[in-house]
Parts: C-alpha cells; structure tokens; sequence
C-alpha cells in the first residue's frame, strides 16, 4: 500500500503513545459521505480542505461528515428507502445506532455542501436548496436549532436512503486521541442540486476525478486515500453505486518499530499487532 500524505503527523503521535503508555480514547460514531457525479472525463468526488485551525485532520482534504449527533436517532422521521434494520445489516449495528448514522450521513451532507437527500415522497426528490430560506433551514440545522426530523416534519419531507449506499467502515488509529469509528456511505449529487459553499470548517472546496486527487499529491488521511484510490477504478456513477461490496471493518495501526520509525498497518499485513487473548 503506498503511504497516503499527512501520515509524519502521526509518527510523533505514535512513539508518544507507546513512551507514555497511554490508553486509547473511545471512538465517537460518525458518518462519512462520498458524494459523486458524473464528468466527461469520468466520476468526480466532492472534497472540502479543513481549515487548519481545526482539532482533527485541519489542513487535510476530506469527505463530507462528522459524529452522529443524539438527535440522529430520532425514530419519528419521514423515511424512504432501505430501512434502518437493512442498515444495520450492511454496517454490522443495531437499529438505532443504524438510524442514527443514516440521519447524520443526510444532516452532515447538508450542514457542509448544501445537498440535502430528501424528498416530498419515495419517488420525488428536491431539485434545488440553494435559496436564502433553505440556506436559513441549513444555518438552523448546523446550530442544532433544529433536528434533521423536525426539519423534515415541518416541510413535508422524507429522507431518502434510497440515494445512500454502504460503502466503507473505519476505525482511527488508538494513537489519536481523537478518534472515530466511521461508516462511509457513496451517494450520487442529486439532478438539480449544487454543492455550494457553506459552513466554516472548509477552506477549500472542489470536484476531482479520483484519481486526479491522488496524482495531485492532496493531504489526505488513509480512509479518504484508499477510498479514491477504489474509485478511480470506476468509468460512471452508477458502476460504482451497483458494485457489489461487503463492508469489513478497517483499524489501521501505527506500529513503532524497534529502530524507532512508525509503520502504518492494516489488517492481514505483516507486523499488525495479533489481539490480545485475554481481551
């Protein structure tokens, strides 16, 4: 596996690890979403640059998304597609939890692009939220002034799972003290909708051919790199919303050698650190 940009940041925070003999943070359950579209030169994916400011992966170029909030689980919302126990299936989770990281896929796409994956039934879908009173909707949402259920509710919406399709599943590296245990889901950007600039966190926004991204030598962390680096294999949107994929979980490790450098590892590679039998 080639070594994804902005893993030295890691090196220091390994070997720190292991001199203090620290204890891995619980990882916060989270949503990532691989938002496409189809190009002339083949499927974009959408990425946002962090500002650098910020607690986790600042200056790095990512996927839309962020932890599941308590409101997330709210089983009184309008809801079209795949159920939440289908979900859990495909993500190895319990309902709630499932539901949960179906809503915060939908409200993190929103909060950070604009694109809200909801219609007025199973089978209608938004064509534009770029307005001044969606953007009020969005600027409410993000503020936790409103629920995604509330939000939806009150304009005679249905969240559309339809649109989501499982897609990957990562667990930071126990060395960061910040950590998520991430479900990636793909989607495709609705017709008649636009990713628009939106939110704080991002100072940077673009579509890329997948493997443009990689050639451009952009910050990525190992999840976004490995999942361009899938999708540039792929000739349209619609190839890579059918595939057929098992979703496995992925817990890379930092592993400090005993010369002292900092190898990244995966699961089934050499020198990822066997379970402890007493766990």
């Amino acid at each position: 596996m080639s070594r994804p940009a902005g893993l030295q940041e890691l090196e220091e925070l390994a070997r720190a690890f292991v001199r203090d003999g620290r204890t891995p943070s619980e990882p916060r359950h989270a949503a990532t979403v691989v938002l496409l579209r189809d190009a002339v030169a083949g499927p974009e994916a959408y990425l946002l640059r962090r500002v650098q400011a910020m607690a986790f992966a600042g200056g790095m170029h990512v996927f839309p998304g962020g932890s599941v909030d308590p409101h997330d689980a709210n089983a009184d919302i309008g809801w079209a597609g795949p159920s939440a126990v289908q979900w859990g299936e495909w993500f190895g989770a319990d309902e709630p939890l499932a539901r949960a990281l179906v809503c915060a896929a939908v409200r993190e796409t929103f909060e950070e692009c604009g694109v809200l994956l909801a219609g007025p039934s199973e089978t209608e879908l938004l064509a534009d939220v770029s307005s001044d009173e969606w953007e009020a909707e969005r600027v409410a949402l993000e503020a936790r002034e409103q629920s995604l259920s509330e939000l939806l509710a009150r304009r005679g919406l249905v969240l559309r799972s339809d649109l989501l399709r499982p897609y990957a599943h990562w667990i930071t590296p126990e060395v960061e003290p910040k950590r998520f245990d991430t479900r990636f889901f793909l989607a495709q950007l609705p017709a008649g909708q636009v990713c628009r600039d939106v939110g704080g966190e991002a100072d940077v926004r673009l579509w890329v051919r997948p493997a443009d991204a990689l050639d451009q030598g952009l910050s990525l962390l190992p999840p976004t790199h490995a999942s361009l680096r899938d999708l540039a294999d792929y000739p349209d949107v619609r190839s890579a919303l059918e595939a057929d994929r098992a979703v496995l979980v992925v817990a890379p490790k930092l592993v400090v050698m005993p010369d002292d450098s900092v190898k990244f590892v995966l699961p089934g590679e050499p020198d990822y650190p066997a379970p402890d039998p007493r766990s």
